[in-house]
């Protein structure tokens, strides 16, 4: 693949996916040759809230060590990112992009929050898994391909996640906070305004419209899968009902 390939590939990944995707890389690039401490990087209730580094709560989720034993599940993570972000934004939040942010900005609160009380000093996984899972509920019944040929419907994909990662590597508790944060703003935004008729407690600022404004072209309405339909600025007054969950690639499939 030439540089001029590459570039086009870069360049075709959505907005959001592509400034996600690049903090990935570049600040556990920096941590690894040495430009920047990993100690400075991670998560640390103490040093936020009595030293007052704020920006730990953001390069926590950027960072993950990247070492030979670790380098593999590196880029596993980064594979996932690139192709559910993606996945996410073109599709449920196709032309929506400030309606995307807000769900990562939704999700990141949550899991700083509970990265203080766990503890928990990197936040990349279960970032990323807080994505999949919403992709995964609102592609539910999609059939997946997995490693071995193993093939499965999307809902599963989260816990197999979970299942794989413990044998593995013996851990599986970021995924399971970021399963449990997925699950969160998915009941929130999607399940329960719709399905047992409550209240939105989630919605979009103003503020993040005008940084990121609704492009001509993408999914009509915000919050539906595919047919669920939420007031916003561009379409008050139209009505609520209930839906059948979207479609989806799959797993490793075309994007």
């Amino acid at each position: 693949m030439s540089q001029s390939d590459i570039g086009d590939w870069y360049r075709g990944i959505p907005q959001i996916t592509r400034y996600w995707f690049t903090g990935s890389i570049i600040v556990p690039l920096i941590a690894r040759f040495g430009l920047v401490s990993m100690k400075s990087l991670i998560l640390s209730f103490e040093l936020v809230f009595y030293r007052f580094q704020i920006w730990r709560t953001i390069t926590a989720v950027f960072f993950f060590p990247i070492t030979p034993m670790t380098g593999f599940h590196y880029l596993i993570q980064l594979y996932f990112l690139y192709s559910y972000s993606t996945r996410l934004e073109t599709g449920i939040f196709d032309g929506r992009p400030a309606d995307y942010v807000f769900m990562l900005i939704f999700n990141w609160i949550c899991l700083v929050i509970i990265g203080f009380i766990a503890p928990l000093m990197m936040l990349m996984e279960p970032m990323i898994l807080s994505a999949l899972y919403v992709w995964c509920q609102l592609n539910r019944d999609t059939i997946v391909s997995f490693w071995f040929g193993t093939r499965f419907k999307a809902m599963y994909l989260p816990w197999v996640l979970v299942a794989f990662n413990w044998i593995l590597r013996g851990g599986g508790l970021a995924e399971l906070i970021g399963i449990v944060v997925g699950h969160l703003y998915f009941f929130l935004m999607f399940k329960y305004p719709q399905d047992f008729g409550g209240t939105a407690f989630l919605s979009t600022p103003q503020f993040l419209y005008k940084y990121f404004p609704n492009r001509r072209g993408g999914v009509s309405g915000f919050g539906e899968a595919p047919s669920f339909r939420r007031d916003r600025p561009d379409d008050r007054g139209q009505g609520q009902g209930r839906h059948n969950w979207g479609q989806g690639n799959v797993l490793g499939g075309a994007n």
